[in-house]
């Protein structure tokens, strides 16, 4: 199992509707590809909470290239993401990771 960490960075006054896409949107066209999120984070205290922070379970690199290349392409995908977007960005930019658990991780 490896995990992929993703980190949004929003434009200020936008992580409510990135939430809310999350929420009513992103998360059922994952489970149409077979996406398995892991848990979602908000930053209580810390350096900015304008970001957020989500894991993604998958099996191998492999699976994760099938599936997120088929949700990326999905024109649902595409045209609600163009929808919530079309006062502008809400997303400033993003960082994302592929980890791997170490031999001692409570998370295999």
């Amino acid at each position: 199992m490896i995990h992929e960490l993703r980190i949004y960075h929003c434009v200020p006054g936008k992580l409510p509707n990135l939430l809310k896409r999350f929420e009513t949107i992103t998360l059922e066209l994952w489970k149409k590809h077979g996406i398995r999120q892991a848990g979602f984070w908000t930053v209580m205290i810390g350096p900015s909470n304008l970001d957020l922070y989500y894991l993604i379970e998958w099996e191998s690199l492999a699976e994760r290239e099938q599936k997120w290349a088929a949700f990326a392409s999905d024109p649902e995908w595409i045209a609600k993401r163009a929808e919530t977007e079309r006062d502008g960005a809400i997303v400033a930019s993003l960082e994302n990771y592929i980890l791997q658990p170490t031999a001692f991780s409570a998370v295999k």
